[in-house]
């Protein structure tokens, strides 16, 4: 265990305040020091919560946590945070099952004011805590930190919008690190590159605010003018136009995000401005490690690594180790780009997590990363297709309820020809609840015009993915498919067209029928075998199409088999299992239904296999099932 200063003493934000000024720099090393020897040993999300040390430390030591509210925008950048909020000695469980959350949770700690694991909203998080104070007589500060990154959502914009409706006390911190995960883009991003804050013009400003404070001459009245004579104030003193006063909210910067004594005083200096007001802060992502400043992208969650050599410990594929589904997708995406120059990528900000960088280092002119907008993402990606691009959409299923009206209005109304890929479908694993993609079959499915896939393992990914690009012109397409790898090492064989709205059978049977709909249909195989090795005859069917639904197949099961059992990585209610249930009553087939998914919770971080484990997806519990099934239905 290493030999920590100040860091072991620390057990909440009171005990950091008994620090004086001058220590906090090294206890911000140690904070540093203790992140990089605990995730080099259990990975998560490394660069961001490097870059918000200072700011960490300096917004605990000033505000008054848990009665002042902190609202973190995207929680990894939180690390810090739980840290220094009590949750320090059970880090090392962070991101595991029954430990701690990567990202901020109210259930959790009371530190944590709002869940955050999705980007973009904390502005109108924090507004309504700040407008609930006010009208509930209360006189605590609520403080937003959002990354530029998350800047570029439209829901940030919304609460930009909304801050000066209403009387509050709102502090945004606007991390401006130039990153998110991958690299900034758009021209908000360059904007907060550009901007110059004149220092005569905070002088003069912050100077005449304390001289009319001190006089009384301020009240919620005057408010507005006043910021109205600080806009004009700040054009005659600045080159350019402050797009954050635009909104009417103060502004405040740029400062060096990494000088924790400087951050104090001006945290001490503005807290107490009456009405919304934003701190732009400068900061670089991975700050105080070299790799990680040097390589932000790669350092953003990097696995473990050495912290000596910065030798990151990646797991080496051995030749017939089966490739992740995202790197599949890519390199197959470029090849359709080679047959057809109307294939183009979108992603919205993540280029490197679902591999479209593949395509963007051989055709960036047919790439667009759009930034943090899957809405956007989405409508842009309809534009496209409707003046005769053929759009490979890619969005991680959990983000994509973000761009969900989209869908409908946008893409299926008008037969919009997007083919949507939603990556990070089923469980996920240690990012946890916020990041599951388990409710896209229930809100996808209901949509007329839609067609919905799932592929068996990577080659089928990679015949759907061209089948959907054949019959682009019938529609919009949904394949969906899970993070990681899946089951088949020698997936890059010649193009063919899966027939629409059919179904495989896996393998024949009698007694009961496997239906199962995506990579999870992989592990109800070895379910078959061994209930093959113990004298069972069960059926299998690889559904491929929650819609169209192979009805004929469907329905002749029903015949054959004494009980169909469903299987899908997804929310049982409204999914897979749903549509045969649906099925089967519309033409009053009566037979015994099993589904078997995700129940009605959210199930939390850990492992995919603990996950399944705990869903009763895993082979041991399915097949512990069905020989409940099968021995009923011998003995009825």
């Amino acid at each position: 265990m290493k030999d920590y200063k100040y860091l072991y003493h620390i057990n909440s934000p009171k005990d950091l305040k008994q620090l004086k000024e001058e220590q906090l720099p090294e206890l911000c090393a140690e904070i540093r020091t203790f992140l990089l020897d605990e995730l080099s040993r259990n990975p998560g999300h490394l660069g961001a919560g490097l870059g918000v040390v200072e700011l960490t430390v300096a917004l605990h030591y000033v505000f008054d946590l848990p009665d002042d509210k902190l609202v973190w925008d995207v929680g990894h950048q939180a690390y810090p945070h739980k840290i220094l909020t009590g949750r320090r000695d059970n880090f090392h469980s962070l991101r595991k099952w029954g430990g701690l959350s990567g990202f901020t949770h109210p259930a959790e700690s009371e530190y944590d004011a709002f869940v955050a694991g999705h980007a973009s909203n904390s502005i109108s998080a924090a507004l309504g805590l700040a407008v609930a104070d006010r009208l509930t007589g209360k006189d605590n500060q609520v403080v937003a930190v959002i990354g530029d990154g998350a800047m570029t959502g439209g829901l940030a914009f919304e609460g930009l919008n909304n801050a000066c409706t209403h009387p509050n006390n709102l502090l945004i911190v606007l991390n401006d690190n130039n990153m998110s995960i991958d690299e900034s883009t758009g021209a908000l991003s360059r904007y907060l590159v550009d901007i110059i804050t004149s220092k005569t013009y905070n002088k003069v400003r912050h100077e005449g605010y304390k001289t009319l404070k001190n006089l009384n001459l301020i009240d919620e009245k005057r408010r507005s003018s006043i910021l109205r004579f600080n806009n004009s104030l700040k054009a005659l003193l600045s080159d350019r136009h402050n797009l954050f006063e635009g909104f009417s909210i103060r502004y405040i910067g740029p400062v060096d995000g990494h000088d924790v004594q400087g951050l104090v005083r001006v945290l001490r200096d503005i807290k107490d401005f009456d009405g919304p007001k934003l701190l732009h802060i400068q900061t670089v992502k991975g700050k105080g490690y070299a790799p990680a400043e040097e390589s932000a992208v790669v350092w953003h969650a990097p696995g473990c690594f050495d912290v000596e050599t910065g030798q990151i410990k990646a797991n080496v594929p051995l030749p017939d180790d089966p490739m992740k589904f995202q790197d599949v997708f890519g390199h197959t995406l470029v090849e359709l780009a080679d047959m057809d120059e109307r294939v183009v990528g979108v992603t919205p900000a993540m280029p490197s997590g679902c591999s479209m960088t593949y395509l963007m280092k051989k055709y960036p002119d047919r790439s667009f990363d759009v930034g943090i907008a899957e809405g956007h993402a989405v409508t842009f990606s309809a534009g496209m297709a409707l003046q005769g691009a053929i759009p490979f959409c890619n969005v991680y299923s959990s983000f994509m309820q973000r761009g969900y009206d989209q869908v409908i209005h946008d893409a299926a109304m008008q037969s919009a020809p997007v083919i949507f890929c939603l990556d990070r479908g089923g469980l996920v694993g240690e990012d946890g609840m916020t990041h599951h993609g388990v409710y896209d079959i229930p809100y996808l499915r209901c949509i007329p015009g839609l067609t919905l896939m799932s592929p068996y393992d990577e080659e089928e990914l990679r015949m759907m993915m061209y089948t959907a690009y054949k019959h682009h012109e019938e529609g919009p397409f949904v394949i969906r498919y899970p993070r990681g790898t899946g089951s088949c090492p020698h997936w890059r064989t010649e193009f063919r067209e899966l027939p629409l709205g059919k179904a495989e059978i896996k393998r024949q049977g009698s007694d009961i029928v496997f239906v199962s709909y995506g990579p999870l249909g992989s592990e109800v195989s070895k379910v078959v075998s061994n209930l093959v090795e113990k004298g069972y005859d069960p059926g299998h069917v690889n559904l491929r199409f929650v819609k169209p639904l192979d009805e004929e197949l469907l329905l002749g099961l029903t015949k054959t088999y004494k009980h169909v059992i469903t299987i899908e990585d997804g929310a049982l209610m409204g999914g897979m299992g749903s549509a045969v249930l649906e099925l089967f009553s519309t033409h009053g087939a009566i037979v015994p239904v099993t589904r078997w998914g995700i129940p009605d919770t959210f199930v939390k971080q850990g492992r995919v296999d603990i996950q399944h484990e705990h869903c009763g997806l895993d082979v041991r519990s399915m097949e512990t099932k069905a020989l409940e099934i099968l021995q009923n239905a011998r003995t009825n």
